[in-house]
């Protein structure tokens, strides 16, 4: 199988941008799929969520990387679960805009180093997942013009759909500039709860919209799912029997299932 590079993305913060990272990564690898996660948020989150520290030198980070320090195969770091890699992120990240002002080409960084990562390195990744920062930053532009597909959670509160307004302006330009092939793959409802009238408006104005783009599963709001990042698991691994847990077991099966349907129609 080619390796699938796939961006998760919301210029919002606290959507369950992260969660869907580290959690989609747990189910696929659970099902034999070998997961690379790029984590390109400052914050760490996706790095401490799967157990590693955010506070490791940055020459052992995708700053490193960024800047020309390092290559990839220099700072992918196991986790504790089979089939899934990690390249971490810390705090440092957030000064790389800064840094390469100067450079005419620095929306291509990324997509160069992970091209020439995965082709002369015999890397046999199915899926590259990138965790993208809550801005419309340097650093989502990045992974914009490095992915083949996005994901983008989608919170089931209000102004949840005005936001994601500004987001497709950004994909557009992107799509229109920097990588043509760029397509949204799908929307994930998240911290949907079904006795709020406010999440079913929500789900029923983006199926309206978006059509077959919204995920037929939905995350509902849990609190498990809250508590496994600060233990350092996915909550797949955290308690699997929770509703949050059932929620991305099932909506991991579904991105597979339209896995299938994209292989059929190439």
């Amino acid at each position: 199988m080619r390796n699938k590079i796939i961006s998760v993305i919301n210029q919002k913060g606290g959507v369950g941008k992260t969660t869907t990272v580290i959690n989609l990564a747990a189910g696929l690898s659970l099902l034999e799929k070998k997961i690379l996660v790029i984590d390109l948020d400052p914050q760490g989150n996706a790095t401490t969520g799967l157990g590693l520290s955010n506070t490791i030198s940055s020459d052992q980070t995708i700053y490193g990387v960024l800047n020309g320090t390092c290559n990839i195969s220099n700072v992918i770091k196991k986790t504790n679960y089979k089939n899934l890699d990690l390249v971490p992120s810390n705090v440092d990240l957030s000064g790389l805009e800064v840094e390469t002002a100067g450079d005419g080409r620095r929306a291509f960084i990324l997509k160069d180093q992970i091209m020439a990562y995965l082709n002369n390195s015999g890397a046999s990744y199915d899926y590259v997942l990138l965790d993208c920062p809550p801005s419309l930053s340097l650093l989502t532009i990045m992974a914009l013009v490095s992915t083949n597909s996005l994901i983008v959670p989608l919170q089931t509160e209000f102004f949840a759909l005005e936001g994601l307004t500004q987001l497709m302006k950004t994909i557009e330009r992107i799509k229109n500039n920097l990588n043509k092939n760029l397509s949204i793959r799908g929307i994930l409802l998240t911290m949907y709860d079904k006795r709020n009238k406010l999440s079913s408006q929500v789900e029923k104005e983006a199926r309206d919209f978006f059509h077959e783009k919204v995920y037929k599963n939905v995350v509902p709001r849990n609190v498990r799912l809250s508590e496994a990042p600060s233990h350092g698991a996915p909550v797949l691994m955290y308690d699997k029997s929770c509703p949050g847990s059932k929620a991305y077991f099932n909506f991991t099966n579904e991105f597979l299932e339209q896995e299938k349907l994209y292989e059929s129609a190439a």
